[in-house]
């Protein structure tokens, strides 16, 4: 019999070959040509799955995410039970960093991407936005939580603060990337901002008794 293709396998395959040769080379360098010669497949067999460039390059956005998505729940499981909301914040802006071979690739082509959607009119025509969206909805419902619970210090906006702690994720990661500071400079700039956000267990174990 002849063997069954799994077609969503060989979709994650090339995505894969995608995301190595671009980590390489830089986004804007690659070509369908080059993905195929990485992924060890025929450049028909690449274009049978994604037909043009842009289909290619938001499937390899998508898997880009996905992957981004399992390494942020594996920083979760490894906070312990039932993390609380700054370690939740911390696990969400720390995967975002390039601290390792792994994660300076998604953060290199996430802002590629970026940068070729202000560009190219099909990629821009895509929810492009959408993940970083919700990414934005998830970290202020996260501090909205904290709010709640009296963990966050008085006057904090859980949405423009979520807006501006990714923004600055974002702005540091670059900084890595370029060679401006090192990771662990860059996580000591997050710890110092949410320090500012978030109240300090002594204080709140202080009221806490007081009250």
């Amino acid at each position: 019999m002849p063997k069954r293709v799994d077609h969503a396998e060989r979709r994650t395959e090339i995505a894969e070959a995608l995301v190595r040769v671009a980590g390489r080379r830089g986004l804007h360098a690659v070509g369908m040509r080059d993905v195929a010669a990485e992924a060890g497949v025929s450049l028909r067999l690449v274009q049978y799955y994604f037909e043009t460039k842009e289909k290619l390059l938001l499937f390899g956005l998508e898997h880009l995410t996905g992957r981004f998505g399992e390494r942020l729940a594996a920083r979760i499981r490894a906070a312990g039970d039932g993390p609380g909301p700054r370690a939740m914040v911390e696990a969400l802006l720390m995967t975002a960093l390039p601290t390792d071979e792994e994660s300076r690739i998604f953060h290199h082509l996430y802002t590629s991407y970026a940068v070729l959607a202000v560009t190219d009119r099909t990629l821009a025509a895509q929810p492009f936005i959408k993940d970083p969206d919700a990414a934005e909805g998830a970290l202020a419902d996260i501090l909205r939580q904290a709010q709640t619970a009296d963990l966050l210090q008085p006057g904090v906006d859980p949405q423009l603060t979520a807006v501006g702690l990714l923004a600055m994720s974002a702005g540091l990661g670059t900084s890595i990337l370029v060679g401006q500071r090192s990771p662990e400079s860059a996580a000591a700039v997050l710890d110092d901002h949410l320090d500012r956000i978030f109240r300090s267990a002594d204080a709140t174990a202080t009221e806490g008794a007081a009250s």
